[in-house]
């Protein structure tokens, strides 16, 4: 999901192939449990577990997951490691829908939207 070297367009077609596959409850959650186990990662048993998502599901996930380049998968003699790797790249997501879906909000603009504002009716 680099955005640096690419014409808009190919910055949104980008982002939107990372948002689809981050586009499903338990994906988010297999990405989030992996972001939280830090580094080292974890077996894929051990993903399962914590995750609650077993089996061909997982192996459907963690594919989607690393072809949006978001985690890897390597084997450490008979275990399966998944970890994520792309901690840079959620945080340039996150910067990208701040500096382009809210670029033309005023700056002095609320960002509270607990409450509509009232208005004094006639």
């Amino acid at each position: 999901m680099k955005m640096n070297d690419s014409t808009p367009d190919h910055d949104l077609a980008i982002v939107a192939s990372t948002f689809a596959a981050l586009g499903s409850e338990q994906r988010l959650n297999v990405l989030r449990t992996l972001v939280r186990a830090g580094p080292e990662g974890l077996s894929i048993g051990d993903l399962g577990a914590r995750a609650g998502v077993s089996g061909s599901t997982l192996t459907h996930h963690m594919k989607i997951l690393s072809q949006a380049g978001l985690v890897t998968q390597a084997r450490q003699g008979r275990k399966i490691i998944c970890a994520a790797v792309a901690f840079d790249e959620l945080r340039n997501l996150s910067q990208f829908l701040l500096r382009e879906c809210c670029a033309d909000l005023p700056d002095d603009t609320s960002h509270d939207h607990s409450q509509p504002e009232s208005t004094p009716h006639d």
